[in-house]
């Protein structure tokens, strides 16, 4: 997914995207939303923000 998300959308849409994702995850308890949108939208979102990305890949100390 974070490949598709890297290829498909720019920066701050990707971004927004995320955070969209977290907004979702918030109502899981509702059928068509879930609570696994929260880890989805982190990742999402981490692929705009530096910091995170080097922590996910392991690249930064």
């Amino acid at each position: 997914m974070q490949l598709w998300t890297r290829t498909h959308l720019p920066p701050g849409l990707r971004l927004l995207a995320g955070l969209l994702l977290i907004l979702g995850g918030v109502f899981g308890f509702l059928p068509v939303l879930g609570f696994w949108m929260i880890p989805l939208g982190l990742a999402v979102a981490a692929l705009d923000v530096v910091p995170l990305w080097r922590w996910i890949t392991g690249r930064g100390k």
